[in-house]
Formats: structure tokens, sequence, C-alpha cells
């Protein structure tokens, strides 16, 4: 697969995944990587979400777990090189992100309410 992004797609991505992560903030999230190679794995499960962003420069979408909580204090960045599709879907209080890389492979992001502290 190799369909060309143009730069306004890019630019598309950058501000979806900044309001994503504005109206997103203080949600859990898993992260569910869909590989036509390797099959589908659970990447995270219901770990605060942090952020999601577009780097341009380096071709990659980030989705960041962690690191607002003395329980979680390490942020985890999943990484998506060279991505060919981002779809970012909402519906009152849930959202879900989709990335589909230059492979085939996607990541799914869904989004849940925080869990209480156990």
């Amino acid at each position: 697969m190799t369909t060309e992004v143009s730069a306004a797609q890019r630019a598309e991505w950058q501000r979806q995944l900044d309001e994503l992560t504005k109206e997103q903030e203080g949600k859990w999230v898993t992260v569910e990587v869909l590989d036509p190679t390797y099959g589908d794995q659970t990447e995270v499960e219901r770990l605060p979400f942090a952020y999601a962003a577009y780097d341009p420069k380096d071709d990659v979408v980030f989705v960041a777990v962690g690191g607002n909580s003395p329980r979680f204090p390490v942020v985890l960045r999943h990484m998506i090189w060279h991505p060919r599709e981002v779809d970012v879907s909402t519906n009152g209080d849930r959202a879900a992100l989709k990335v589909t890389d230059v492979e085939g492979t996607t990541t799914l992001v869904g989004f849940y309410p925080p869990q209480s502290a156990s």
C-alpha cells in the first residue's frame, strides 16, 4: 500500500489529534493493534490517556498514556510510523481513534471514563 498523503491531510491529522487530546482529557484508553502478519494484540488496556499527536517531520502518530499521577508516573508512547489513514470518531461521550500505517497495520484506540483508584 503506497498511497501518498497530502500536506493538507497531515495538517488535518494534527488538528484532529490536538482536538481529541483536549476533548478526552481525563479519560482512559485501550490500544489494540491489528497486524496482518502477526495477528491482533492488545498493547494497553484501560490506562490514563496523556495525549495523541502527529509529527509531520518524522511522519509518526503518537498515542501516549500515563505520566499524570503517582500511580502512573511514566509516559508510555505507542508510535505508528508512516500513517496513511487517521480517523477520529466521536459520539456523545464515546470516542475512538483508528490509524492505519503504510503496511496495513491498524491501531484502534478506545476511550473510557476514568476508573477509580484501587
